[in-house]
């Protein structure tokens, strides 16, 4: 209701335009994915130069992999990777459950999200460790597959 007396209350040239561009994000919508992280779910996923099983065939990306969506096209998605390496997967390989991998040649895990914590663990340069909290103030708390947990500063990793 408010947004129909909102649209309204504009010039119609104005409401054109607003309806046009409210129609096109609707289109579009499903097509742009903004930010959306994934992992990889099997353990050996195929990764494609175009989204189709017939396209060429980039790598083959390991389980847990965290990637990034930017689009999503009938079953298929297009993924970025920590690098910046851009392929297409299945829709269906892909898990919500989220991963951050080790870009700093060294990421130092606390036992709180402050420097001056107790140290908990190491992890080199592509580690990949599960995300389990969200971002606060720079840090976010990961657990390592040994099974330690902790908090590592966001700049460290890539997925968050």
């Amino acid at each position: 209701m408010k947004y129909a007396s909102l649209l309204e209350s504009l010039p119609r040239r104005r409401q054109t335009q607003a309806i046009l561009l409210v129609s096109l994000l609707a289109i579009q919508g499903h097509a742009i994915a903004a930010l959306e992280f994934f992992s990889i779910a099997d353990s050996a996923v195929i990764m494609y130069d175009a989204p189709s099983l017939k396209a060429g065939k980039v790598f083959v990306a390991s389980r847990h992999l965290p990637v990034e969506a930017i689009v999503k096209v009938e079953g298929w998605v297009k993924v970025r990777d920590s690098g910046g390496g851009l392929a297409w997967v299945e829709e269906k390989t892909l898990s919500n459950k989220r991963y951050v991998i080790v870009t700093a040649p060294q990421a130092e895990a606390y036992q709180a999200a402050d420097i001056n914590s107790p140290l908990l663990f190491e992890a080199q340069q592509n580690v990949v460790m599960e995300w389990l909290e969200p971002a606060v103030n720079g840090w976010i708390k990961v657990r390592h597959r040994d099974g330690q947990s902790g908090y590592i500063r966001t700049q460290q990793v890539w997925g968050s």
